[in-house]
């Protein structure tokens, strides 16, 4: 439904490349020409060297974003490094109460950045979170209808580039709704939002 532009991270914008050169698929001609017993070593070093580039990714990303918080950006780090909030406040929009807080809650996944962080609102009554924002591309269940969080995403774009995109668009906002098809989808989506099949049509809110 909604389609973005941010501004992409050149800090980002390559991986690191690997100290050995690997074939990096199931289906590559080599490993697959190779017996069992030195298929799964090479399949375990590869896993090793995904897991570590990931992690030193990750570990970047939040460094550079705790020097630097976006305004109205309060980020919430975990012991699990795959799962991070961001508390977003909105400025100079009547339709966002004066520093009511919105907490997005981020997952990165195992091939990240390859695939976007599965990303959504959510409530915690305990923190002072007490609602899910209002938006045209919102669900009242917190997920997002963002392109940037399916198709468009790319490893140029970082975990600060899209909560600045997220709060970006609620910021521009003038719309007091939620999608259309809310009721129907809140009550049949799944728990993870990236396994919706969103249309992402309208770049205008």
């Amino acid at each position: 439904m909604l389609k973005t532009s941010p501004e992409k991270s050149t800090v980002e914008s390559t991986t690191p490349r690997p100290i050995i050169s690997l074939p990096n698929s199931e289906n590559n001609s080599f490993i697959k020409s190779l017996p069992i017993s030195i298929k799964q070593p090479i399949r375990s070093v590869q896993k090793t060297y995904q897991k570590m580039s990931l992690k030193n990714r990750v570990l970047r990303e939040l460094k550079n974003l705790e020097k630097s918080t976006p305004d109205g950006v309060s980020l919430i780090l975990t012991e699990n490094i795959h799962v991070l909030y961001a508390d977003i406040t909105i400025k100079g929009n009547e339709l966002y109460k004066e520093g009511e807080k919105y907490r997005l809650k981020m997952m990165i996944p195992e091939n990240y950045p390859f695939v976007a962080p599965i990303s959504y609102f959510i409530k915690n009554n305990a923190e002072d979170v007490h609602s899910i924002p209002i938006h045209p591309h919102i669900y009242s269940n917190g997920h997002i209808c963002l392109d940037l969080l399916g198709p468009a995403w790319t490893p140029a774009y970082t975990i600060d580039s899209l909560i600045v995109a997220i709060q970006s668009i609620l910021a521009s906002n003038d719309i007091n709704e939620r999608p259309p098809d809310d009721d129907r989808y809140v009550k049949k989506a799944p728990k993870n939002p990236q396994k919706t099949s969103f249309v992402y049509h309208d770049d205008t809110i």
